[in-house]
Parts: C-alpha cells; sequence; structure tokens
C-alpha cells in the first residue's frame, strides 16, 4: 500500500506532470529571455506549501534529509557541536547531523513514541547546539516542553516532520513550531511525489543561507549569486517533474488527513469493542495525522505474541527507525569528511542498552496500518485509506479473533 498520499493520486498530478513534460520545462529555472519564474511548478508548489503550513519561507528540495542538512548548514551546526536526537527516528535524522559535522546524541522517547522532554534536558552539555524533535508515525511532540527547554538553554529546534506532514500541535501546523521544518515526500508519506523533501522556516537569514546551501551558493530565486556571504553549496535542488506531482498532491492534503483521522477513530473504536487494548499517549490528538495505531502491551513477550498472530513485528524488531538496528551507529563506524579524511564518531553511548526506557517501550508496541503499511513502521496489519466501516470492522473483528486468546491468558 505504501502511504496515503499515493493512494489518492489522480487525474490531478497527471495533468500537472504532462503540463511539465509538454513545455519541456523540466528546471524549476525557467529558460528563456522573457521567462516567468513564478509559472514553475516547483515555485507554485512552494508557495502553497508555506501557506498550508504556516511559515514565511519554504524550499523545495530532493529529499528530507537535504532539507535537514540544510537547516543544520542554516542555524551553523558543525565540528564540535552536538545536536539531541531521538532514538526512534529513521536512520536520516541522525546522518544529517554527522554529515554537518556535529555530534548525534541520543535520547530517550516517552510513551507518546516521541522525544521525551525530561530526557531532553538530561542530555544538555555546553556542546549541545540543538534539538531535532521527530513526530513519529504521524504524531506530534510535546513541543511546548521541547521549545521551553530550547528556549531556556538558548537552543535551535528543527522539526523533523517527514512521517506527520498535515499534523499539527494545539492549532499549529507542525514544521512551523521550530527554528526549522523539514518534510518527506517519499512513496511513503502522507502525500508523495515519489521523493523529494521541504525545508519551512520564519527566519529570514536561515532561509537564505539554506537555500544558498542547497544551491550552489546561489542567493534565492538565483537573482544574483550570493557573492558577500559566499558558501560552497551543494545542488540538493526539486526538479519540475517532482514539483508538478507535489502541487498536485498538496492541495489534496487535509483532504487526505481529515479522511485518516476518520477512519483510525472508526478502527479505534472497533478495536476497543472487541479487545482490552491500551493504546499510546497522545500530545495531541487531534493533531495526529492519523496514520497509524499504536498497541502497547504489559510485556515484550505479549506484544511478541500478538505481533506473530497478526503476521507482522513490535516496533524494536521492526526495522530501521530504531536506533538498536542502526548498525552505523557503532565505534567503528566513520564517515568521509575534508576529503579523505575519516572521523570515528565521539565517545557516545549508541549501541543497544544506550536508551532502556526506548528499548522497552518499543519492545512492548505493536503497530496497526491505517494511512501507510510499512514492514520497517510495523504496519503489515490493518486498513487503508479507502476503507470503508465494514472493512474496518471486518479487520477489527480478525484482530480480535486472531488475538483472543493471547490477550486473555
Amino acid at each position: 500500500m505504501y502511504g496515503a498520499g499515493l493512494q489518492f493520486y489522480g487525474d490531478e498530478e497527471l495533468r500537472e506532470a504532462v503540463e511539465v513534460i509538454t513545455s519541456r520545462q523540466m528546471s524549476r529555472y525557467r529558460q528563456g529571455d522573457a521567462a516567468d519564474q513564478s509559472q514553475s511548478k516547483t515555485a507554485m508548489f512552494e508557495e502553497e506549501f508555506r501557506s498550508t503550513i504556516g511559515t514565511g519561507y519554504c524550499i523545495a528540495m530532493n529529499s528530507c534529509t537535504s532539507a535537514l542538512l540544510a537547516a543544520l548548514a542554516g542555524i551553523g551546526i558543525g565540528a564540535g557541536d552536538e545536536v539531541l536526537v531521538p532514538g526512534f527516528t529513521f536512520i536520516a535524522t541522525i546522518a544529517a547531523v554527522v554529515y554537518a559535522g556535529a555530534c548525534p546524541v541520543l535520547v530517550e522517547i516517552d510513551d507518546t513514541l516521541t522525544l521525551d522532554p525530561e530526557d531532553i534536558s538530561r542530555k544538555i552539555t555546553p556542546q549541545t547546539r540543538a534539538i531535532i524533535p521527530v513526530h513519529m508515525l504521524g504524531a506530534p511532540c510535546a513541543m511546548d516542553s521541547i521549545l521551553e527547554v530550547a528556549k531556556r538553554h538558548g537552543l535551535a529546534v528543527i522539526e523533523d516532520v517527514a512521517q506527520a506532514c498535515g499534523g499539527s500541535f494545539r492549532g499549529a501546523r507542525l514544521g512551523s513550531l521550530g527554528n526549522a521544518g523539514a518534510f518527506s515526500l517519499n512513496v511513503f508519506k502522507t502525500i508523495t511525489a515519489g521523493d523529494g523533501g521541504v525545508l519551512t522556516t520564519n527566519d529570514e537569514g536561515l532561509y537564505k543561507t539554506a537555500f544558498s546551501f542547497h544551491d550552489h551558493g546561489y542567493s534565492p530565486s538565483r537573482n544574483v549569486v550570493a557573492d558577500a556571504d559566499a558558501s560552497f553549496g551543494l545542488n540538493l535542488r526539486m526538479n519540475e517533474l517532482v514539483g508538478a506531482v507535489a502541487l498536485a498532491q498538496i492541495r489534496k492534503l487535509d483532504t487526505i488527513v481529515a479522511i485518516l483521522r476518520r477512519n483510525k477513530r472508526v478502527f479505534a473504536e472497533e478495536l476497543l469493542a472487541r479487545a482490552p487494548l491500551r493504546f499510546r499517549r497522545s500530545n495531541d490528538e487531534a493533531g495526529d495525522c492519523g496514520t497509524t495505531i499504536s498497541c502497547v502491551f504489559d510485556s515484550p513477550s505479549r506484544a511478541d505474541s500478538i505481533a506473530n498472530a497478526l503476521g507482522t513485528k513490535t516496533l524494536i524488531h521492526s526495522g530501521k527507525h530504531y536506533y538498536g538496528n542502526m548498525h552505523q551507529l557503532s565505534a567503528s563506524t566513520v564517515v568521509p569528511r575534508r576529503g579523505s579524511q575519516m572521523v570515528p564518531f565521539p565517545d557516545h553511548r549508541y549501541g543497544r542498552g544506550a536508551l532502556p526506557r526506548t528499548d522497552d517501550i518499543l519492545a512492548r508496541t505493536v503497530n496497526l496500518a491505517v494511512g501507510v503499511k510499512d514492514a520497517y513502521l510495523g504496519t503489515s496489519f490493518g486498513i487503508n485509506p479507502h476503507s470503508g466501516k465494514d472493512e474496518i470492522a471486518g479487520v477489527a473483528e480478525d484482530f480480535a479473533i486472531r488475538t483472543a486468546r493471547l490477550l486473555s491468558a
């Protein structure tokens, strides 16, 4: 099934893509003496995305990883800095910190499956420069507490919104609360263009630096080369075909999220009517995207038994979103830096056992699909965005039949 966005492809995406192909304008920078850059599909997507999220600035990129890297560059994160990241995230969050030259510091999650604000405070050192809260599985982090800690210690906050585009926290869209937000348009996401990413911010200086970083040192819109504060940027741009599909998808975002939220509510009600379940705590249920339902059990053994009965796995076994399964996080792992020089990770704990609370929570949690089916998220069992009430009730009944003996033991 992949993510929800792919399930809503239609004539709109096709029409936008065909317009790009027939125009032969494949770059966001229109060609010709009288070219109007505002007609770029990528530029139009940026404007509509910026308006939807509610930020002053937006940059369309080739991936969420690039957006994270550009955000770190825009803030000025580099060698000697520490950046706090949760132990439950996709490895790209950590990789971006490493390639910025900084040190990733692992932080516990709590029973929301997102960053634990209390452990953030315990992990702050004089070298800490930023926090990356990751809105995992479509759910918002405790942004009020995280922003309060960040303000108290003078830290930047970069929201990783890869899995929660369209979500919110107390009425504010995710990606608009921190210094910057990074989004993914991968096939497993709420909206998708196959791949792609977006950076959002309200900070003009961060925007200009991040733009320069993502486009060979140019200033926004390439009006002039950024000579005054010239830097060696990279090519992290979004192309017009991706921009065209993304434009059609952003116009469907609110509809998609509304459907997911409705289906999640119905699915949860049907499950609770048949089985004694406990779901993960939410920092803001109304702001949840509705892509998954996470069931938390009293022991890892019971969770494993339930997962096996459903043909899936607990989150601690489900793949590369758990720090303990990220083999790159070891003392022997090195990354290229300054040409051929290889720099090892600093002396921090990264191996399994470094975050005992995270280990415990993930070992006791089983995910059910609502808007995304991804083995790496443990969402092999569940419903899909187009499931009707009868189908949802049928899946809930199937869950109850498969797990009845295990839940009553």
